[in-house]
């Protein structure tokens, strides 16, 4: 494991919320289940009692607790992240015996990351330092208490497979959490890039789960593919994009690897690395469920607008069609316009 900077050069951020890095369309779902009183008790007290302290004992049992005598080194790196984050307790972190790169959270009240021997292997000090950042984040942000739902509700689907009006509608329940699963992989990513504030460094993570065995890609050539798989001209291949993203977890790492570049070059990006981002001591769900939800509906009808996708340019013209229309038949038996 190679490439270290020191921690002196990274910036802290006392007190920062999560929402300070959640990706907009995450944070307006995540807003809504929330808002609802009776999920998250209940939720909270399911997975506490079964998911969390079953999957702790797993790991305990059969993985390696990292710590001051076992890899040093990434102790080092988990306790100087959660310093960036200024948590005050820091998470624990496992390594298990697995040569795919990969890292998961699981927990609630105590969340633990784990992460293979693969990514061990495979990523330099600094993009584990991304990688343990993008794990923090899922913890930060309270994402294990609403993938337990999404858990729950795939399973039941065998319980629903015998009623077809069944099948379907659980079915497009679970394909909007999944969506809102994709979208907490962009907000953590964010979070893994505030923990190592290296741009490079998120992307040779990212190099390296698309298969990149060390500076054997070129990263003009791999940033051209995920402009290339955004700018598909046959309609066919937008459908084909539909159906290979229903079911997964995480992004497509090309696109991710994309849009965090993106976000690294913003504005909102670098006001975060000079103090101004939103604070944990502000955060009241229900006040800001309604600019939450917001600021999600203005990010898919930006990525929407911005989209090169020939299906989503479809959907994106007759919606706007639909909109004139609506607005015409409106200004016709209402002259006044809409009040206020």
């Amino acid at each position: 494991m190679t490439g270290d900077i020191e921690q002196s050069s990274r910036v802290r951020f006392p007190g920062i919320s999560p929402r300070a890095y959640e990706h907009p369309a995450d944070r307006g779902a995540l807003a809504v289940l929330r808002a609802v009183p009776a999920v998250a008790p209940i939720l909270k007290a399911v997975a506490g009692a079964f998911t969390e302290r079953g999957e702790r004992l797993l790991q305990v049992a059969s993985s390696v607790r990292v710590g001051p005598k076992q890899y040093p080194t990434l102790d080092r790196i988990r306790n100087e992240v959660a310093a960036t984050f200024d948590l005050a307790e820091v998470p624990e972190l496992f390594v298990e015996r697995n040569a795919q790169a990969y890292g998961y959270t699981y927990g609630i009240d105590k969340p633990f990351i784990v992460i293979s021997t693969g990514s061990v292997d495979l990523l330099d000090n600094e993009s584990l330092r991304f990688l343990i950042g993008h794990e923090m984040g899922h913890a930060m942000s309270g994402h294990a208490l609403y993938n337990t739902l999404l858990r729950r509700l795939v399973d039941l689907t065998t319980s629903f497979a015998w009623v077809p009006a069944g099948a379907i509608a659980m079915r497009a329940v679970i394909a909007a959490l999944r969506e809102w699963q994709r979208k907490t992989e962009l907000s953590c990513d964010r979070a893994g890039l505030l923990a190592c504030q290296d741009p490079q460094a998120a992307l040779r993570t990212h190099l390296a789960l698309a298969g990149d065995l060390g500076q054997q890609v070129d990263i003009a050539s791999f940033l051209a593919q995920a402009k290339e798989y955004e700018e598909v001209e046959d309609i066919r291949d937008s459908i084909l994009k539909l159906l290979h993203t229903e079911t997964r977890t995480h992004p497509l790492v090309v696109v991710r690897a994309a849009e965090l570049q993106r976000w690294s070059a913003s504005e909102e990006y670098r006001e975060i690395l000079t103090g101004t981002y939103a604070r944990r001591e502000d955060d009241r769900p229900t006040t800001n469920l309604g600019d939450d939800i917001k600021s999600a509906a203005r990010s898919y009808k930006d990525s929407m607008s911005n989209s090169a996708d020939p299906l989503i340019k479809t959907i994106n013209d007759i919606g706007e069609s639909v909109m004139g229309a609506a607005g015409r038949v409106w200004s016709k038996v209402a002259p006044n316009g809409p009040a206020e």
